[in-house]
C-alpha cells in the first residue's frame, strides 16, 4: 500500500505547514480550510479510520484530543473550537489515515453537517 499524504508529510517527503509536532502526532494547517483556523491533528502511527481503531490505540487517540487543547492555548482560541473525525465515504473521509479536524475562529452551526 502506498503512503498517505500525511505519512509523506511526516516523513518530510513533501512539505506541509506544521503548527505543532511531538513524538506521537503532527498538527498541520489544512490546505482547503473550512474555517479561519483549520488544523489537522494526525497521529504518526497509521490508523486507517476510527472504526478500525483497537483498544491498544486508546492512549494515542486520547493524546490527539489533549494535543488539541495544547494547540488551542498556543493559538489563543479562547472562544472555542470544534473537533471532527470523519469515518468512511458518507462522512467525507478522503484520506485513509485517521485525523482530527480542529476548526476555530468562526461561529459554528448546529447541527453540523
Amino acid at each position: 500500500m502506498s503512503k498517505t499524504i500525511f505519512q509523506r508529510i511526516i516523513d518530510r517527503e513533501i512539505p506541509g505547514k506544521i503548527e505543532h509536532e511531538d513524538d506521537q502526532c503532527i498538527v498541520l494547517h489544512d490546505i482547503q480550510p473550512q474555517a479561519p483556523v483549520h488544523l489537522l491533528i494526525v497521529p504518526k502511527r497509521v490508523i486507517a479510520r476510527a472504526a478500525d481503531s483497537a483498544p491498544s490505540d486508546e492512549q494515542l487517540l486520547g493524546h490527539l484530543i489533549t494535543t488539541a487543547g495544547v494547540v488551542a492555548k498556543k493559538l489563543n482560541l479562547d472562544r472555542g473550537f470544534r473537533l471532527v473525525i470523519n469515518n468512511g465515504p458518507d462522512a467525507c473521509e478522503t484520506v485513509p489515515h485517521l485525523h482530527v479536524h480542529m476548526l476555530a475562529s468562526r461561529q459554528m452551526g448546529w447541527p453540523p453537517g
